[in-house]
């Protein structure tokens, strides 16, 4: 019984040191492990916030809710990237694909049910 304690120990032990390695080196080489969301997160509120307020929503201007966009990800990646209406400036050259995708997965995130 002891040894089996000590082999299921020593397994755990030894899972975990290469785990904690592993997030180690993504931390040494600046891709520390951010989901989607957070990365969205981020992106909206230093670029999407000013018009869309903190929390997608900002009364009192024509932005929409942001909370009720349709779940339509090609629509949302157009409107971004071409702008909308000329009143929605385009951040097609100032976005990466990558940016707009996070910020479909915070926006998506926030939907309202």
């Amino acid at each position: 019984m002891f040894m089996r304690t000590a082999a299921s120990f020593a397994a755990v032990v030894a899972i975990s040191a290469v785990l904690s390695a592993a997030a180690f080196a993504q931390q040494q080489d600046g891709t520390a492990a951010h989901s989607p969301i957070d990365l969205g997160k981020t992106t909206f509120a230093q670029k999407c916030s000013h018009c869309h307020g903190p929390n997608m929503v900002n009364s009192g201007t024509i932005t929409p809710d942001l909370r009720r966009f349709p779940d339509d990800q090609p629509r949302f990646v157009t409107t971004v990237k071409q702008g909308k209406n000329g009143r929605m400036p385009p951040w097609g050259d100032i976005l990466s694909d990558d940016e707009i995708t996070a910020l479909w997965a915070y926006v998506s995130s926030r939907r309202a049910q």
